[in-house]
């Protein structure tokens, strides 16, 4: 017996779009190319929104509230705010610093005690304050005119080589030689010596103040033999003439006219051992550069007595006029 099964109705699966392959399908044999499908128009699209939506009012009181912090933090070009008014000058001060009061004779004379005292001792830090305690009290007023001991004066000139004491013991006995007095003192101290000695390893301020000193001490008779007894007179001066600026070249121009001074006894003559010439020759170099027009009459004096001392010598031939119209 045989059994019959329904039969099923099969049907071709079909859509738009394999409907739409099949029909777009590409013939060898046809003329004309398929269109393609045409895109849609603007005017199908829907319009944009033309207008923005309202605010809240929780928005726009958070918005206006915005704009005026705003407003206040960075303000506006044309609020008073931003208007610079022109500043007006403060008038000038008569304020004007009063001088140090003037020290007494008897606050002086412990001065002066208190610094013999501390330049005895064997610490450097003590000598060092006796000096800048010295020089706080003499320098400022040179006028004061003290009366300086010899111990005193031995502890300043002991300082003289030393790297941190040169610097204000120069200035102390600077201010020192300017009284008379102090001359005599510093000389029978050592002073001289001790300057020219020095001069070499001191710093041009503090050579230029040695200088000036050495030069007021050859004020003093005693003064003046000491330094034309000195064997490295001549050379420290002729290597401080190179060196040295205007004030100090003119110092040092000074002391060689002292030692080849041509009124001193033959005596004083015969222990000059440097020879005129070269000295000559050192001072015209010395000229032609940076010199005060009253280092350059003492120069051309120097060279006069240096051409008398020669007599018709190489010196001879250097003209001190022309050495003076240079200034």
């Amino acid at each position: 017996m045989k059994t019959h099964q329904p039969k099923l109705k099969t049907q071709l699966f079909s859509c738009g779009f394999f409907g739409h392959c099949t029909r777009s399908v590409l013939s060898p044999t046809a003329s004309h190319s398929p269109s393609l499908p045409s895109l849609p128009s603007a005017s199908d699209q829907p319009p944009p929104h033309s207008r923005r939506p309202p605010l809240l009012d929780s928005e726009s009181s958070s918005s206006s509230a915005s704009q005026s912090f705003t407003q206040w933090r960075f303000p506006l070009p044309h609020s008073p705010i931003f208007t610079q008014h022109p500043s007006i000058p403060d008038p000038p001060s008569t304020f004007s610093i009063p001088p140090p009061p003037s020290i007494s004779a008897a606050t002086l004379k412990e001065i002066l005690h208190l610094a013999e005292l501390q330049l005895c001792s064997a610490s450097d830090s003590d000598r060092l304050a006796a000096l800048q305690l010295l020089e706080r009290s003499l320098v400022p007023d040179p006028s004061l005119d003290p009366d300086c001991t010899p111990e005193l004066m031995r502890g300043i000139i002991a300082n003289l080589n030393t790297k941190t004491g040169s610097k204000p013991s120069t200035k102390i006995l600077l201010a020192l030689c300017l009284a008379e007095s102090n001359r005599h003192i510093a000389v029978e101290a050592g002073a001289v010596g001790a300057v020219i000695e020095s001069l070499p390893e001191m710093e041009d301020p503090a050579a230029e103040r040695a200088l000036a000193s050495l030069e007021l001490m050859c004020t003093v008779p005693e003064g003046a033999a000491e330094v034309r007894a000195h064997a490295l007179s001549v050379p420290a001066m002729v290597m401080m003439m190179g060196r040295m600026a205007a004030r100090g070249k003119e110092s040092a121009i000074s002391v060689l006219g002292v030692i080849f001074d041509n009124g001193v006894s033959p005596e004083a003559e015969s222990a000059v051992t440097a020879p005129p010439e070269e000295v000559a020759r050192a001072v015209v170099l010395a000229l032609q550069g940076d010199s005060s027009a009253r280092g350059r009459r003492k120069g051309a004096r120097l060279l006069k007595a240096l051409e008398e001392q020669q007599e018709g010598s190489s010196t001879a031939g250097v003209d001190p006029a022309t050495v003076v119209g240079r200034s």
